[in-house]
C-alpha cells in the first residue's frame, strides 16, 4: 500500500515548512567550487530556490512539481536565467524527457516520497538521464527527530542508498554538507551519483 500526500493542499494552505525561502546551503557551496552544464532537472522543486541557483550558473534548468501552486509561485520570482518550470510527475514524464537530462539535482524529493515509490524514482531519474549522466544529490538521513519542520517525512540510511542506486548509479564522491539549513546540521548526506 502507498502513502500519498496532497501536495497542491499544501500549498493552497501555506503549510510549506520544506520551503526555506533559499536554495540548499549543500548546493550553494557545492556551485561555488564546481560547475553543472547543460540541461538540468529538478523533481520537486517547490517555488524554484535551487532551480535559480543553478541557472543562475548558466545551466539549462527545468524545475518539475506536481503541484500547480508550487509551479505558479516558482514562475513569480525574477528569473536568474533561462530557466523554466513545468507541471509534471516524475513517475509520468512524456517521452521527450527520456534521456533529455546531463544532470539531475535532487533535494529532499526522494525522501519526500512514499518509501514504496523508491525504486520507481531511481528508475525515472535514470531514465531522464543521458548516458553517464549525473544525479547530484542531497539526502535526508533523518537520525531521529520527530519536528516536522526540521525535514521531509521520510529518512533514509546510507546502507539504503547503496541498494537502491547501487544498479543504476555509480558513486563518484559523497560527504556530509558543511552547511545545512538551521535544524538540518548533521542530517543530510550529499552524493554526486554517475549513470552506470
Amino acid at each position: 500500500m502507498t502513502m500519498t500526500t496532497d501536495w497542491e493542499a499544501h500549498y493552497q494552505r501555506g503549510e510549506t515548512p520544506w520551503d526555506k525561502g533559499a536554495p540548499s546551503p549543500g548546493l550553494v557551496d557545492w556551485l561555488a567550487e564546481n560547475r553543472v552544464g547543460g540541461r538540468v532537472l529538478v523533481p520537486g522543486c517547490g517555488m524554484g530556490h535551487d532551480v535559480r541557483a543553478l541557472s543562475a550558473q548558466g545551466a539549462d534548468v527545468v524545475g518539475l512539481d506536481l503541484a500547480p501552486s508550487a509551479v505558479a509561485a516558482a514562475r513569480a520570482f525574477a528569473p536568474a536565467g533561462a530557466e523554466r518550470y513545468e507541471e509534471g510527475d516524475l513517475f509520468a514524464l512524456p517521452a521527450k524527457h527520456a534521456g533529455a537530462f546531463d544532470w539531475v539535482w535532487e533535494h529532499t524529493c526522494f525522501c519526500a516520497i512514499d518509501p514504496a515509490r523508491r525504486a520507481d524514482y531511481v528508475e525515472a531519474v535514470a531514465r531522464v538521464l543521458k548516458p553517464g549522466g549525473y544525479l547530484l544529490a542531497v539526502f535526508y538521513l533523518d537520525p531521529g527527530s520527530k519536528r516536522a519542520d526540521e525535514g521531509p517525512p521520510f529518512g533514509v540510511s546510507l546502507a539504503e542508498l547503496d541498494a537502491y542506486f547501487g544498479a543504476r548509479f555509480e558513486c563518484s564522491k559523497e560527504w556530509l554538507p558543511a552547511r545545512a539549513y538551521p535544524g538540518r546540521e548533521g542530517r543530510e548526506w550529499m552524493r554526486l551519483l554517475r549513470k552506470r
